[in-house]
C-alpha cells in the first residue's frame, strides 16, 4: 500500500498558515519551524507574509535569523501593546535601569560612609595602640625611658594621672 505522496519534512509554520505547499527552497522554513505556528502568525498579522519574504530575500543569509527574531519580538510586542509596541517595553526597562542606578548609588554612598567610619575607628585604635607602646604604657622593652642615658638639660618627671600642673614627685604645683 504505497501512497502516491511520500512523507518528507512537514511544512513550515508559514506554509501551513498560508495553506500552500512547502518547497525545498522555502525562504520561511529555516526560521519558522512547524513547532512554532504562533511565531509566524504574529509576524504575518503585523508585517504581512509578502513583506517578510521580500525582507528575507534582501538581507544576507547570516543575518536572516536575527531579522526574524526581531520581527517576531516586535510583532508580539505590537500585539500586546498596539500603541507603543516594543518601545513601551524599552521605556519600562529604561525606567527600571534608572531606578536601580539610583539604588546602587545610594548603596555605594552608604558603603563608603561605613568604610570611612571603620577606617577612622581602626586608625584611631592603631594610633592609640602605637602611642601606648611607644610612650610606656605597655611596660615592655619598647616603653618610653625618661632618662635615655645622655644628659638632659632639664628634669623630666614621670607621667602623672593627676591634674595638669601637679608634680607627682612633690605632690604640689610646679
Amino acid at each position: 500500500m504505497a501512497s502516491s505522496s511520500s512523507y518528507s519534512n512537514p511544512p513550515c509554520a508559514a506554509c501551513k498558515f498560508l495553506r500552500r505547499k512547502c518547497l525545498s527552497g522555502c525562504i520561511f522554513a529555516p526560521y519558522f519551524p512547524p513547532e512554532e505556528p504562533t511565531k509566524f502568525a504574529n509576524v504575518h498579522k503585523i508585517f504581512g507574509a509578502s513583506n517578510v519574504s521580500k525582507l528575507l530575500n534582501e538581507i544576507l543569509p547570516h543575518q536572516r535569523e536575527d531579522a526574524v527574531n526581531s520581527l517576531a519580538y516586535e510583532a508580539e510586542a505590537r500585539l500586546k501593546d498596539p500603541v507603543y509596541g516594543c518601545v513601551g517595553a524599552i521605556s519600562v526597562l529604561q525606567r527600571q535601569v534608572l531606578q536601580l542606578q539610583k539604588e546602587l548609588d545610594a548603596t555605594n554612598a552608604d558603603l563608603m560612609r561605613y568604610t570611612n567610619l571603620v577606617m577612622n575607628t581602626t586608625q584611631r585604635r592603631s594610633f592609640d595602640d602605637h602611642n601606648r607602646v611607644n610612650v610606656g604604657y605597655g611596660g615592655g622593652s619598647d616603653s618610653f625611658d625618661p632618662n635615655p642615658g645622655y644628659p638632659v638639660p632639664y628634669y623630666c618627671p614621670s607621667w602623672s594621672n593627676g591634674p595638669p600642673g601637679e608634680n607627682p614627685e612633690t605632690g604640689g604645683d610646679d
